[in-house]
């Protein structure tokens, strides 16, 4: 038996060389709670669902709400008004405490149309080693593209590439590396062999381009969803701080032109989906409501090995500011087609979940897939499962996500941290939240991370409660006057008389001061 071996398989401390080996103590209990256990059916961490053709019709969509989505997706890339009043008639009969998320196109660089490509369908073949040109001339769109020449709808494109730039066709299907910038044209390189068709999406990494933050189509879909009342615009392809001023300004427009200044703007979750929105990522944090890890379109700008780590730093960032976190893309990929998923997917959604993200997002598996509620419902469970192994675990094998940690400490931050530290202490089933004026104390609260209690937010208008769903933990409910808190508590939770919860108050016009108390439900 060799030395090695032999340090392996000895219990005590083996000095071998001038070296010391100590055993590591472990205890290796594999408690595995199950939290089917647990009365509640809903899972602190947040679902977001994209509904789409085969989920938009009764009752599949009621079934998609029962399965755990809290905030539906409407994917303005590809659905059509029609498409939305279906939709949105249809959540409204299943319940008016969902809210709606309106996801952009946003800005984009595409190809133009193939020469001769009367039906759509033509393809081109580029062949790996030989040159092709880049053009934004308008002879060049008329013409078509070729194999030769490709029309790209992007006129500053000279301006913005550099020698050894990189350029992406159809979400990577195609790499180009730029070898020669002639005026208005650029030289490339193609990569790889691939076939391309008519008006493929372009995609420049580490490139900062001066794309508007909104396009005309953008506009129009986000005026258009603020007469359906919308709670959140995903804004697609922020590169910086000032698109979201940008959006953010446009917003307030139509507040105004729309008569809607009685209620809160649209939250804004910018969607971190390119180099460039990295490079850009703290101001972007700063200046959005929230942030959306848009891994598709990111695994085509940074190489697909760094999207963990990415997603990870962006995570812990939004813990750290307080401000709520989707995790999105392919999380169940497979269950578009399988009745189940793959054990990395079910991995993957977990790790979020222990990260601290608030949401998780589906998006084909419910918009198109074969089994849109067993996806819900699956993804549920999978976070269920999490937050209980997390919360009941013997030894530290899950590290605490980092803390929110306020830039300023108000009455609210510090009433919202004491009434968290008290429900976890304590153990107790819940913490409610009463604000007659604002969502902060809620936020707050759900930004300090009860472990495993929900909170319970009572708010004055359904537009505030319905922003709240984005909170991890939260159940909002509009509450107008006084109210039997603990009656609310039990219809909304399912809790019983003798359970106790920590109550956290403001009283109407007090923002300055605020009570914690321990109640026992009647």
């Amino acid at each position: 038996m060799n030395s090695t071996m032999k340090m392996i398989l000895s219990r005590s401390s083996i000095k071998r060389c001038c070296y010391t080996y100590t055993a590591r103590s472990m205890s290796t209990s594999f408690h595995l709670p199950d939290f089917r256990q647990s009365p509640k059916n809903k899972a602190l961490t947040k679902i977001v669902a994209t509904i789409g053709p085969t989920s938009e019709q009764m009752p599949t969509l009621g079934h998609v709400f029962e399965g755990g989505m809290n905030i539906m997706r409407l994917n303005f890339s590809h659905a059509t008004k029609e498409e939305v009043e279906l939709r949105t008639t249809n959540l409204a009969q299943c319940t008016s405490m969902t809210s709606t998320l309106l996801d952009t196109r946003g800005p984009e660089i595409r190809s133009g149309k193939l020469q001769n490509d009367d039906s759509g369908h033509e393809t081109i073949h580029l062949e790996q080693g030989k040159s092709i040109v880049l053009e934004t001339t308008d002879a060049r769109r008329d013409e078509g593209s070729t194999v030769d020449a490709l029309y790209i709808d992007y006129p500053k494109l000279a301006q913005v590439l550099d020698v050894g730039s990189h350029v992406l066709l159809d979400d990577g299907a195609v790499v180009l590396t730029v070898t020669e910038i002639d005026g208005d044209k650029v030289v490339c390189h193609i990569d790889n062999t691939g076939d391309l068709r008519s008006r493929a999406g372009v995609n420049l990494p580490g490139t900062e381009t001066d794309l508007p933050a909104m396009s005309d189509k953008d506009k129009a879909d986000i005026l258009y969803g603020m007469t359906k009342d919308i709670d959140f615009v995903a804004a697609s392809f922020v590169q910086n701080a000032q698109n979201v001023l940008d959006i953010r300004a446009y917003l307030q427009e139509c507040q105004q032109q729309l008569n809607q200044t009685d209620r809160p703007l649209p939250l804004i979750i910018s969607k971190i989906e390119s180099l460039s929105a990295l490079q850009h990522f703290d101001e972007i944090l700063d200046a959005s409501d929230g942030i959306m890890v848009a891994r598709g379109d990111l695994g085509v700008e940074i190489p697909i090995t760094q999207i963990a780590n990415a997603q990870k730093e962006m995570v812990a960032a939004c813990r750290r500011a307080g401000k709520p976190v989707v995790v999105a893309t392919q999380m169940l990929e497979s269950m578009s087609k399988n009745p189940s998923p793959t054990r990395a997917e079910v991995t993957d959604v977990t790790n979020a979940v222990y990260d601290g993200a608030d949401a998780v997002m589906l998006s084909g598996e419910t918009a198109k897939g074969k089994f849109p509620v067993k996806a819900v419902q699956t993804m549920n469970a999978i976070c269920q499962s999490a937050e209980h192994y997390y919360s009941e675990q013997e030894e530290e094998i899950v590290s605490m996500p980092d803390s929110f940690d306020p830039e300023e400490e108000t009455i609210r931050t510090i009433m919202a941290r004491a009434a968290v530290e008290a429900v976890d202490s304590g153990g107790l089933a819940a913490l409610v939240v009463v604000s007659p004026d604002s969502m902060e104390l809620a936020q707050y609260s759900s930004a300090f991370r009860p472990t495993l209690a929900p909170i319970v937010a009572c708010v004055p208008s359904a537009e505030m409660a319905r922003q709240l769903m984005i909170y991890r933990g939260i159940h909002p409910v509009v509450v107008e006057g006084d109210a039997d808190v603990s009656q609310i508590v039990k219809d909304t939770l399912g809790l019983e008389t003798g359970d106790s919860v920590v109550v956290l108050q403001e009283e109407k016009g007090k923002d300055e001061s605020a009570t914690i108390s321990c109640m026992m439900l009647e």
